[in-house]
């Protein structure tokens, strides 16, 4: 009797695991495993971001040369759906077609998109509610602008000649109400959009 009860329980356990490791063979909603469905996600949401990068366009009067691009928003929604690192994954891989091309500008894109949407992931990932995200925007948004302000410093007068000075001059007038848009624009499109599209992608 108590042999076959063991074996029972031994089956039963086996039949747990063996059920476990099929949901995680498919889900992405298990953290820190990964799947085939979540690499075809992180891919999805890579692709997304190639091509929303190159959709520019002038929203700022003052400076038509710069151009806003909603890629941002799509690494937010990826570190709100997925956690930071896949807000880092899509950050760095949706940015390749340009570093070729550009390899000083997409460093610097690189760089705005991880720091607005890896900070922003890790804040939303410790409080999972609308004040959470909007902490999360807020925090990336501003680390970003920190990013964004001394990218153009530094990356700016190699490809525009330009000197440092004149750069800098550009700051208050210029590059820091455009950023700031930019960030407006990425946070409230994220924060209208991150939970319909999550709650669809772990269905």
């Amino acid at each position: 009797m108590s042999i076959s009860s063991s074996s029972a329980s031994s089956n039963r356990a086996s039949s747990n695991r063996a059920s476990s490791n099929r949901s995680h063979a498919t889900g992405v909603s298990d953290s820190g495993r990964w799947s085939t469905k979540r690499i075809a996600i992180y891919a999805l949401f890579v692709a997304l971001t190639m091509v929303t990068s190159f959709i520019e366009l002038p929203i700022f009067p003052a400076a038509p040369w710069l151009k806003y691009d909603p890629s941002g928003i799509v690494c937010l929604i990826a570190g709100f759906a997925f956690g930071p690192s896949a807000a880092a994954i899509v950050s760095v891989l949706g940015f390749a077609p340009h570093l070729f091309g550009d390899p000083w500008g997409t460093l610097m894109a690189v760089g705005v998109a991880l720091a607005l949407s890896v900070p922003a992931s890790l804040v939303y990932r410790r409080w999972r509610s609308r004040k959470g995200a909007v902490a999360g925007i807020l925090l990336g948004a501003v680390l970003a602008l920190a990013v964004a302000i001394g990218g153009n410093l530094v990356v700016t007068p190699i490809y525009a000649h330009m000197t440092v000075a004149q750069v800098a001059a550009m700051i208050v007038p210029i590059l820091l109400p455009f950023n700031l848009l930019k960030f407006a624009i990425h946070g409230v499109v994220t924060f209208l959009v991150y939970k319909p599209i999550a709650n669809l992608l772990r269905k």
